[in-house]
């Protein structure tokens, strides 16, 4: 009698490629056997995306959310408003005491990190803000 158990393997799974992704994975395989070639991709995007944060549908919903706040804030133009009440302000046209001036300008920006924060959330880089406006005391 044989003790000897035969090692049991899962079912194989079958892919039906067309010519040209067929042949375009024999050349990124570069004489691995395709078989192997491909396990080792999924495998490799399975233990990727564990060690990544998943994104979630959530996520890019946000993004689409972000998108749009930014978007009302640019139509808004109460960046450019609270700017011009501060260059009105600071020189002299517009009588304000010092405090009226230091919350203008805390509010220009505040306005400018909603701005950078959402652009930033929609995957771009914020640009330099001193070519924004020139007249920028913060210059």
């Amino acid at each position: 009698m044989n003790t000897k158990r035969k090692a049991k393997y899962a079912p194989p799974f079958s892919l039906r490629l067309a010519d040209k992704e067929r042949k375009a994975l024999e050349e990124l395989a570069d004489g691995m056997p395709l078989g192997t070639f491909i396990r080792e991709c999924v495998i490799r995007l399975i233990l990727d995306k564990k060690l990544r944060p998943a994104q979630s549908r959530r996520g890019v919903l946000d993004k689409k959310l972000a998108a749009m706040l930014l978007a009302a804030l640019g139509k808004s133009r109460i960046a450019s408003n609270i700017n011009q009440l501060a260059k009105a302000a600071n020189s002299g046209s517009l009588p304000v005491n010092e405090e009226v001036l230091r919350d203008l300008w805390e509010a220009v920006q505040f306005i400018r990190w909603i701005r950078d924060t959402l652009i930033k959330a929609i995957g771009l880089k914020p640009h330099n803000r001193n070519e924004d406006n020139p007249d920028d005391p913060e210059r």
